[in-house]
């Protein structure tokens, strides 16, 4: 995923309706989105991982791949794109169940364009807010790497809320040198106080456990 988002809002539209794709498509575009449309979620997942940032408009019935399966996939992936889901009449148990499972919102057919317009700028909040969480993740992994094993090594075990005698123990050092090296971490990573470690630390694996 791109850092920032582009410049223009994207909006990828995934529906085997064809009517649907060029009603709402026309309809998005002259608010001032840029469209881009697919036919299938199996074409979407297959332009998903080249695509730029941008809110997922997804119908939730469709022929092979359904959009609850797509929402899965996109989650199992770590794309972070926020999706809105599209049903039809009698689907709200589906649309629950896609609530549940990370969606912004979900829009009955046919849709009012102030309710969709109005999902579609929370979902971009969103998409904002989840970007500048995967940056703060990545600068802090970057200050991380400026760290020795040894100091690694050490500030795992204050992570895991060890004693420094366990943490000295199990590295096989003095605890004195593990109290020297902890004292040195607040330095090193240009920060204030061990809880400022400690947040850099657990910011660090969230970007780890992105997969990024």
């Amino acid at each position: 995923m791109p850092d920032r988002l582009p410049d223009k809002r994207i909006i990828h539209l995934v529906d085997d309706d064809d009517a649907i794709r060029r009603s709402t498509g026309f309809l998005l575009r002259t608010a001032g989105f840029e469209v881009q449309t697919y036919e299938s979620g199996t074409a979407f997942l297959a332009a998903v991982g080249h695509a730029l940032p941008g809110c997922v408009l997804l119908d939730v019935r469709m022929p092979g791949v359904d959009g609850l399966e797509v929402q899965r996939l996109l989650n199992e992936r770590g794309i972070a794109f926020p999706v809105i889901v599209l049903t039809g009449h009698g689907d709200i148990s589906l649309a629950v169940r896609a609530i549940k499972a990370g969606a912004v919102d979900f829009l009955e057919k046919p849709f009012e364009k102030t309710a969709l317009l109005h999902a579609i700028d929370e979902a971009f909040d969103r998409l904002a807010s989840t970007q500048a969480e995967q940056l703060s993740a990545i600068e802090a992994s970057v200050r991380l790497a400026a760290l020795t094993p040894r100091e690694r090594d050490v500030l795992d075990g204050l992570v895991n809320g060890q004693p420094n005698k366990i943490t000295a123990y199990k590295l096989g050092i003095s605890t004195r040198t593990v109290e020297a090296h902890r004292a040195n971490l607040t330095h090193k990573l240009g920060v204030r106080s061990m809880s400022d470690v400690l947040r850099l630390a657990f910011a660090a694996r969230l970007h780890t456990s992105s997969g990024e």
